[in-house]
């Protein structure tokens, strides 16, 4: 019997879920995909990153908040980025940093969950769905060791450059 709230197990897993590991590069771009596509398309935030990757990016690309690391990270960077908001997705982008910063970074602050909290009420706030890689990070805290950062950024660059490759390489073509 399934109880809401509960750890509801109705098979053995095949792997032991302590040597599972979800890169935290990809929960973050799971993140900020969630955030973009609950961007007001006519806001001001969202304009200003059609403006900003624009020539990098397409605008259905910018829509799905399909962003790679290092753009990523210059969004995070970003100042002007925070005056474009309104008051709803500056609540979601404060979390979506201290979330990354605090949790997904090199070290986990004591009040981990407590920020990871936050993220899902502010998400909810702005209208966002809530994705496998939300409900993942909700649901399994104690899967995510506490440097996480350190243990698997380098893996998550790595894929993720790779796949870049890949994408520039096939650009427009079928398969």
């Amino acid at each position: 019997e399934h109880v809401p709230g509960r750890y509801n197990v109705k098979h053995v897993a095949l792997v032991d879920p302590a040597k599972i590991f979800l890169p935290p590069l990809h929960i973050k771009l799971g993140l900020m995909k969630s955030f973009v596509r609950a961007m007001d398309p006519n806001g001001q935030g969202f304009l200003y990153l059609k403006e900003k990757f624009g020539n990098t990016l397409s605008e259905a690309k910018i829509k799905a908040g399909v962003f790679v690391g290092p753009q990523n990270q210059q969004i995070m960077k970003d100042e002007t980025f925070l005056t474009t908001l309104n008051p709803k997705e500056l609540a979601a982008w404060r979390s979506f940093k201290a979330v990354t910063d605090k949790f997904l970074g090199n070290e986990r602050a004591d009040n981990y969950e407590e920020i990871v909290q936050q993220l899902l009420e502010s998400f909810r706030e702005l209208g966002s769905r809530m994705s496998l890689k939300i409900h993942f990070l909700h649901q399994h805290l104690n899967f995510f060791p506490d440097n996480l950062g350190d243990v698997l950024d380098e893996h998550g660059k790595q894929f993720h450059q790779e796949i870049s490759l890949m994408e520039t390489r096939y650009q427009g073509r079928r398969m």
